[in-house]
């Protein structure tokens, strides 16, 4: 082995260095019964980053423009109060926020297919702790999604 494919298989992580081994995972979502693509998939990084952006940003401005009449130190916790109220009110009955919706994503539940309140305050709690959120299991579900019983799936 030279050492550019040792820098590489340490790039890519243990995963792909597992997968040249031969070892096969599959796909995310197989071990949930969900298809490989299309609806009803796990959810991609890059789209749930981007719902949670979107969402962030309209928090932010109703802070900003209604609540704290500027920028402050007070803005980042109000539109983190907003994100919590939305976040638990819109998963737990539509199954997902405007910044979801908006790149057609939807969180479900495991095993009834609709996200309980309750669920989804469990949820979004931590969801907004932050941590949970960028712990991923190898399905990518965050810990927040399996504390939850959860999955965000495309539509």
């Amino acid at each position: 082995m030279d050492n550019r494919q040792a820098i590489g298989s340490w790039l890519s992580g243990p995963r792909a260095a597992m997968e040249e081994a031969g070892a096969d995972f599959g796909y995310r979502g197989e071990q949930l019964g969900l298809p490989e693509e299309g609806p009803g998939s796990i959810a991609r990084p890059g789209r749930r980053v981007g719902a949670l952006a979107v969402d962030w940003g309209l928090c932010l401005l109703i802070a900003y423009g209604l609540i704290t009449d500027g920028y402050g130190p007070a803005t980042g916790n109000w539109a983190l109060l907003i994100f919590l109220v939305m976040s638990v009110l819109t998963v737990g009955t539509l199954g997902f926020t405007p910044g979801k919706r908006l790149f057609r994503l939807r969180v479900v539940a495991l095993d009834t297919g609709t996200v309980h309140p309750v669920r989804s305050a469990l949820r979004t709690v931590l969801l907004c702790l932050a941590v949970p959120a960028l712990i991923w299991d190898r399905d990518g579900r965050g810990l927040h999604d399996r504390l939850a019983r959860t999955v965000e799936v495309r539509i």
